[in-house]
Parts: C-alpha cells; sequence; structure tokens
C-alpha cells in the first residue's frame, strides 16, 4: 500500500502541476498556479519523507503536514473554480483524488496514532 501511494500521491502532484502550468496569464492566476504547484508537490515529497520516518512520532508529523499540503491543494481547486478560472471538466478528477488522498492520509495517521497509543501502553481515553 504504501508503494501504491507513493505512486499515487506522486501521479497527483503531476496532474497538479500540469493543470497549474495550464492557466491563462495573470496576477491572480501567477498566484495560485505557484501555490497549487507548491502544496501538491509537498503531498508527494512529504508522504515520501513520512515512509522513512525513524519513528511513528516522525511518521505522524509528517503524515500532518501531508494532510495540511493535500487539504491546500482542495482549497486552491475550488477556490480557482469559485473564481470562473477553470473550465468544467479540467478540474473535477483531480478535485476528486485531492479528496481521496486527503481522507485515506487522515485514515493513516489516525491508525497510527492508535497504534503509537497502544505501544505506549496508554489506552484511548488517556488521550489529551
Amino acid at each position: 500500500m504504501e508503494s501504491d501511494l507513493k505512486k499515487r500521491s506522486n501521479n497527483f502532484a503531476h496532474k497538479c502541476v500540469n493543470l497549474a502550468l495550464s492557466f491563462k496569464r495573470g496576477v491572480l492566476e501567477d498566484h495560485v498556479q505557484k501555490q497549487l504547484i507548491r502544496a501538491s508537490t509537498s503531498v508527494a515529497a512529504n508522504y515520501r519523507a513520512a515512509n522513512l520516518g525513524q519513528t511513528k512520532r516522525s511518521f505522524i508529523s509528517k503524515l500532518s503536514i501531508v494532510i495540511e499540503e493535500a487539504d491546500e491543494c482542495i482549497f486552491w481547486i475550488e477556490f480557482l473554480e469559485e473564481e470562473k478560472l477553470l473550465q468544467q471538466g479540467k478540474f473535477e478528477d483531480i478535485l476528486r483524488e485531492a479528496r481521496e488522498l486527503t481522507a485515506i492520509f487522515v485514515a493513516s495517521r489516525r491508525t497510527a496514532e492508535k497504534s503509537l497509543l497502544r505501544s505506549s501502553g496508554k489506552n484511548e481515553q488517556e488521550q489529551p
């Protein structure tokens, strides 16, 4: 599964970059282009780094960054849609993928956090 998510997050980054590079030129488009490229490539790079983590805490920390960046991609794509800067049919698949990846990463973080609690001898009621 880790390898599949690495490939999937990498493909997502490429699709976002291609979408961003298709924008018309303009102040707003240029700004969002840079933000979407930065956030989407961060998803792939940080997911890769998360899997190199030496500890569960490190994995959870990096995965939290991945979740934030994936959610930011959702924000920028929705923003572009609301501003009518994207044509119908050009962004729906990427938006769906961003939402699916975010949900997968959130579930992975939850699983890792529960595993960390079990391995540290705590139960879920002791969580802050």
